[in-house]
């Protein structure tokens, strides 16, 4: 066995100790998200009596606040450390919780209600920004920078596999106990999270001078554009796949999110390394088109494995444009802005997610 094959296996074996504590918290914040995605949308129209602008409202209004909010993230994981960033994250969502609780309260009254929902869902939003920027700069720090294409890979795996299992928890728990599961469920998680947030090692904030938000944004505009282009598809599946299966009276909605989940975690799995290795612009084309057939695909469906199928390919493609664009945005900012720059391209890579899409399903 050549020296270079066991250097190799050492620095992946490093990588791998390094990054799977913070890709536990990634997957518990998101794990809360991730029960809510395939029952807000029933909720919404089939409990509260809204239409699907309502829903799509709800649902991007989460997304709309986390754009908003990454800029802000960013500044305090660089000025306050990653560590208190996700701290705050998690805080965040358990009291999104409580709203979503309080807002099942006053069910009889709908408009009241689907506004509580709208304050815990925005909340949600930031809690996500923190805990996403903050723990990509977290791993960043930690691990080398020949690493950065991996590092954003994974910690966004932990991200969909948080939504491969919570979907089928989070129909399960509403068919139950209705949707103030769901809102305990979002607390409680959250906050058995922070005791993992003390074990771990902080990093302490950079010293030199952080360049600023507009500096920052006009150097990774570029791949934060093409992401955003990118995570269309996302929003289209996350969003409307469900009223998608209740309008053609399909069954286990959601194995959409799932299949979707599985097929862009093991594209991550296999293929995370590309992106250091052949240049994430060239990952990220690749993917696109990828992504872009499964869209068509369940534009066409006339049966639901049709629409699994086009979720599957959907997530498969979806899963390296964000960190192949990734890694040219953290290539143009110096180290002391990681978690500026990550909420900078984030910020722009996010925002079709929060577009309410008015149509009938």
């Amino acid at each position: 066995m050549s020296v270079t094959t066991i250097q190799e296996r050492a620095s992946a074996a490093s990588i791998t100790a390094t990054l799977l504590p913070i890709m536990s918290l990634v997957f518990v914040g998101f794990l809360v998200i991730g029960v809510a995605m395939p029952v807000l949308p029933l909720h919404v129209h089939d409990g509260l009596g809204f239409g699907t602008f309502v829903v799509g409202l709800v649902a991007g209004s989460q997304f709309a606040a986390s754009l908003i909010s990454r800029p802000w993230a960013g500044h305090f994981s660089d000025a306050r450390g990653a560590k208190r960033g996700v701290v705050a994250g998690l805080l965040a969502a358990a009291t999104a919780g409580l709203l979503y609780l309080l807002s099942s309260g006053f069910s009889g009254s709908p408009l009241i209600s689907v506004a509580i929902l709208l304050a815990g869902r925005a909340l949600l939003g930031g809690a996500e920004s923190f805990i996403i920027t903050a723990a990509v700069s977290w791993a960043l720090a930690l691990a080398h920078s020949s690493h950065t294409g991996k590092v954003i890979a994974w910690v966004g795996s932990a991200m969909f596999a948080a939504f491969a299992i919570g979907a089928p928890a989070g129909s399960a728990l509403y068919a139950a106990y209705g949707f103030a599961a769901i809102s305990l469920a979002t607390t409680l998680a959250s906050l058995a999270a922070l005791p993992l947030v003390a074990l771990l090692p902080a990093v302490a904030p950079a010293k030199h001078a952080r360049a600023s938000f507009v500096e920052v944004v006009g150097a990774v505009w570029v791949p934060g554009l093409g992401s955003a282009l990118g995570s269309v598809g996302f929003g289209a599946v996350t969003t409307f796949v469900v009223l998608l299966f209740a309008a053609k009276g399909w069954a286990n909605e959601w194995a959409a999110y799932t299949a979707y989940a599985v097929a862009f975690i093991l594209a991550r799995v296999f293929f995370s390394h590309l992106a250091d290795r052949i240049g994430g612009a060239k990952v990220a084309l690749v993917c696109a088109a990828i992504e872009a057939v499964g869209q068509a695909l369940i534009w066409l469906a006339v049966r639901p494995e049709m629409a699994l199928a086009g979720a599957a390919l959907t997530g498969f493609g979806f899963s390296l444009v964000y960190p192949g664009f990734g890694v040219e945005a953290v290539r143009r900012v110096p180290a002391q802005s990681r978690g500026l720059a990550m909420g900078a391209y984030t910020r722009s890579s996010i925002s079709p997610r929060a577009w309410p899409v008015p149509r009938s399903v």
